[in-house]
Parts: structure tokens; sequence; C-alpha cells
């Protein structure tokens, strides 16, 4: 499982022109799940986002995490993430999981999160053509492994 999360101090999804997801401040994850990824991945990612530090204390240092600010986090399920780039000029999808799989893992991680992070936590619509709107806070971007 991966995800590339970002800062933001505000983040939306639409899908059809309607927003079905929208944060303040927090993170947005990209997250894209491979073939095996199952309830370990899902728990340690979900660790991760909550709890990795990426946002400034009083001294201006990357020591506070998701948990820490109460921020907003908007999960957003993207396969291409999976995608094998090694070679080529087109993306391969055979290491990215099959949809079936990657919803049920992705749900399982949408549910996780909400029940360890009081504040919102948002989503996108699965397999759905997708608008993602952003800005970027620093910029801070990280690619997380689970």
């Amino acid at each position: 499982m991966l995800s590339l999360i970002q800062r933001v101090t505000e983040a939306s999804v639409s899908v059809d022109g309607e927003a079905v997801g929208r944060i303040g401040p927090g993170l947005l994850a990209l997250v894209g799940v491979e073939p095996g990824d199952g309830e370990s991945q899902v728990a340690r990612m979900a660790e991760r986002l909550l709890g990795y530090r990426v946002f400034a204390d009083a001294q201006g240092r990357m020591n506070r995490s998701l948990a820490d600010t109460g921020g907003g986090l908007l999960l957003v399920s993207q396969f291409t993430l999976a995608a094998d780039t090694r070679s080529g000029m087109r993306p391969g999808f055979s290491t990215a999981a099959a949809p079936d799989e990657a919803e049920r893992v992705f749900a399982r991680l949408l549910a996780e999160c909400r029940s360890r992070h009081p504040a919102p936590v948002e989503t996108g619509r699965f397999g759905a053509h997708m608008v993602v709107a952003l800005v970027n806070d620093g910029p801070v971007t990280f690619l997380l492994r689970a």
C-alpha cells in the first residue's frame, strides 16, 4: 500500500461537478493498493497517516502529526500510484490490486482512519473520474509505504 500525502490548507474532491469530500487544514492522501495488501497494511497505513509528523511545532520544526493538530484527512483512491513505471514510456498496472480487492482494502483503510481520528475524514468515490483540488502547504509532500 502506498500513500502520497500532501500537507494542505484545504482540499476537495468532486465527481460530475459535485463536491463529495472537502477538508480544511490537514492532509490529502492519494492511496494506491497493491496485490496482497490486507489488514496489516491497513493498520500500518492508518497509523502512519495519523501519526506522521509533518506539521510545524512552535519552533517551526515538523514535529506534529495530524492526530496532534486535529486536522482533516481526505483519502482518495488512486490506482495509478501502484503502476509499474520502471521501463518504457507507458505505465503498466499489473502491480496494482484488482478493482474489487482494492475497493475492499481502501474501504477498510477509510473505516480504520475514521475510527481512530475524531476530525473529519473525507473521501472521493471509488472508481469514479474525480477532480481533486488542493492548496499544498509548504509545499510538503511525502510518499509513504505500509
